[in-house]
C-alpha cells in the first residue's frame, strides 16, 4: 500500500523545503546550527504543513544519533520509557535524536520526563507544536530550548510544491499530466499555506480525472470542485484566535478601515460574532472614546442589531460600525485616567476623603465634621467653585490629560478660562 503522497515526495535537501527563509536561507541562524552538526533541544512553532517534521527528518539525517519519532496525541510515559532504555547501548551509542510531534498535547508529567536526559545531551529534543509554545510547553521544558517560528507559507510558496507534486505522479505513472491554466495558482491559494494539504489535492485530482492514451488533462473546474472552500486556519480556542482578535482591534485603533474589515470578515467567517462585538464595543470607548463620545451609543445600536439578527445580515450594522471605529479621531485619555487612578490605588495610594465631600444626609453627620466646607458647586460663577476634592494624600494629583483632538481640546480651552477666573 502506498504512502500518502505528502510523504513520498518529502523534500530531503534544505533547499527544496517550501519557504522559511527567515530559518533556512544561508547566514539565518538555524541554517547556521544545522551545518555546524550541532544540534542543541529545539520547539519548531508553527501551523500545519508548513516543514516542520521535513526539516526534522533532514536534521535526523546529519546526525550520528539514534533517529526516534513519537506523536503527543499517541504516545505516552511508557514509550519516552523504552526510549530512555536504549541508551547507552548499540541501540543509541551516540545517544538519540527524539521528534516529538505535536509536544502541546504531552502533560506537565510526561514533559518532565525528558528534563533528565535532554539536560545531559543524551537526548536531543527537536519537539513541533501548532499551538504557542510560551502558553502550552512547561518552562522547565523551555529554558533547555530554543524557540523557532515556522511561518505560514504564501501561494507563491507554494507553487513550486506543487509542481513537484504533478511531475512525481507523471514519472511514478506514466501517465502524462496536462494542467490547465490557473490550476496549480487555484491549488495553492486554496491550501491557505498548507503544502501538505495541496499536494494531497493535486493526488486527489490525478486520481479523479479520466485517463486517455496515457495521458490525462487537470482541468481548472475539477481542481476547483476537490478545493471548494479554501480552510481558513482559525480555531476559536486556539492561539490564531487571539491572534485574530488582536489585529481586529488594533486595525481600527491604527485607524485602517480595509485592514479591520478584512480581520472582521475572518471573525465572522468563522463563526465568531459574540468576540467580534466585544472587540468593537471596547475599541470605541477605549480607542475612539473621548474624541468623539457620541460614538459609544451608535457602535452599542449596531452590535444590537447584530446580535438580534444573527448570521449573516449581522455583517451589514458590524461593517458600519467597524469602518466608522476605524476613521473616527482618536484618543486614550480615558483609559489611561482610569488605569493610573487604578494603579495608585492596587499601589495604596488612596487616603481619607476630605471631610467636606463626605456624606452628611444623616443625623449627626454635623457633629463629626461632615460636610463642613462644602460649596455648591453650581452657586458659583460658571457653575464652579474651586475646592478640594482628592485626599489630602493625592491633592495635586492629576490623572485625566486632554489628548490633542478638537472636542477634547475645546472642553480644555473652556476649563482653562473658568477656572483661571
Amino acid at each position: 500500500m502506498l504512502s500518502p503522497l505528502a510523504d513520498r515526495i518529502r523534500p530531503e535537501e534544505l533547499e527544496d523545503i517550501c519557504g522559511q527563509k527567515h530559518l533556512l536561507a544561508d547566514g539565518m541562524p538555524l541554517r547556521n546550527i544545522i551545518d555546524g552538526g550541532q544540534i542543541p533541544n529545539m520547539i519548531f512553532y508553527g501551523p500545519s504543513g508548513v516543514g516542520k517534521t521535513t526539516l526534522a527528518n533532514i536534521i535526523a539525517k546529519r546526525t550520528d544519533k539514534a533517529f526516534r519519532k513519537l506523536n503527543g496525541t499517541t504516545a505516552s510515559t511508557s514509550d519516552i520509557k523504552e526510549i530512555v532504555k536504549e541508551l547507552d547501548t548499540m541501540l543509541a551509542p551516540n545517544g538519540v535524536l527524539l521528534y516529538l510531534d505535536e509536544i502541546q498535547y504531552f502533560n506537565k508529567r510526561q514533559q518532565q520526563s525528558l528534563l533528565e536526559y535532554i539536560e545531559n545531551g543524551k537526548i536531543t529534543l527537536i519537539a513541533s507544536t501548532t499551538e504557542n509554545p510560551y502558553f502550552y510547553i512547561y518552562n522547565a521544558v523551555l529554558s533547555r530550548s530554543t524557540v523557532f517560528e515556522f511561518k505560514p507559507l504564501t501561494p507563491d510558496d507554494v507553487e513550486p510544491a506543487i509542481l513537484r507534486a504533478f511531475n512525481f505522479l507523471q514519472d511514478e505513472s506514466g501517465v502524462e499530466i496536462t494542467l490547465e491554466d490557473s490550476v496549480v495558482r487555484h491549488i495553492a491559494h486554496a491550501c491557505s499555506g498548507d503544502v501538505r494539504k495541496a499536494i494531497n489535492s493535486c493526488e486527489l485530482c490525478f486520481l479523479s480525472a479520466k485517463v486517455r492514451d496515457s495521458s490525462v488533462t487537470i482541468s481548472l473546474d475539477l481542481a476547483k470542485s476537490l478545493t471548494q472552500k479554501s480552510s481558513m486556519r482559525y480555531d476559536r480556542d486556539a492561539d490564531n484566535h487571539y491572534d485574530c482578535l488582536s489585529a481586529f482591534q488594533k486595525s481600527m485603533r491604527g485607524s485602517d478601515p480595509d485592514a479591520a474589515v478584512h480581520y472582521l470578515a475572518r471573525l465572522l467567517s468563522a463563526g465568531d460574532l459574540p468576540g467580534a462585538c466585544r472587540r468593537l464595543l471596547v475599541c470605541a470607548s477605549e480607542d475612539v472614546g473621548l474624541a468623539y463620545p457620541q460614538i459609544i451609543p451608535i457602535v452599542k445600536a449596531a452590535v444590537d442589531t447584530a446580535l438580534q439578527v444573527g448570521l449573516p445580515e449581522a455583517r451589514i450594522p458590524l461593517a458600519n460600525a467597524v469602518i466608522l471605529v476605524a476613521t473616527s479621531p482618536k484618543s486614550n485619555s480615558a483609559i489611561c485616567a482610569i488605569d493610573e487612578a487604578m494603579a495608585d490605588i492596587a499601589a495604596g495610594r488612596g487616603g481619607e476623603i476630605p471631610d467636606s465631600i463626605k456624606d452628611s444626609h444623616y443625623s449627626g453627620a454635623s457633629d463629626l465634621g461632615r460636610g463642613k466646607g462644602y460649596e455648591y458647586s453650581h452657586n458659583g460663577r460658571n457653575h464652579y467653585i474651586k475646592q478640594q476634592f482628592l485626599p489630602d494624600a493625592l491633592r495635586d494629583r492629576v490623572y485625566y490629560h486632554y489628548s490633542d483632538n478638537k472636542l477634547e481640546q475645546a472642553a480644555k480651552a473652556y476649563w482653562d478660562k473658568i477656572k483661571s477666573e
